[in-house]
């Protein structure tokens, strides 16, 4: 009977140890998709940027055309 529970301790324990690393990588992957979702977020923002004074100039240059036309 005593094998038994130290069989089921040892199980228990080694259970624990797995919950444990699987939090840890859940922990760091959540960290990662935050890291990603900031890098990405900076991209975007910059891309809206250059988006608007790309629209400023093409409208501009238009604004040129006509009265030259």
């Amino acid at each position: 009977m005593a094998d038994i529970k130290q069989q089921i301790f040892q199980e228990l324990s080694s259970l624990e140890d797995a919950a444990a690393r699987l939090r840890g990588t859940a922990v760091a992957a959540g960290r990662q998709t935050d890291l990603e979702v900031a890098i990405l977020t900076e991209q975007v923002r910059t891309l809206r940027e250059k988006n608007a004074r790309a629209s400023d100039m093409i409208d501009k240059s238009l604004e040129i055309l006509k009265k030259l036309a």
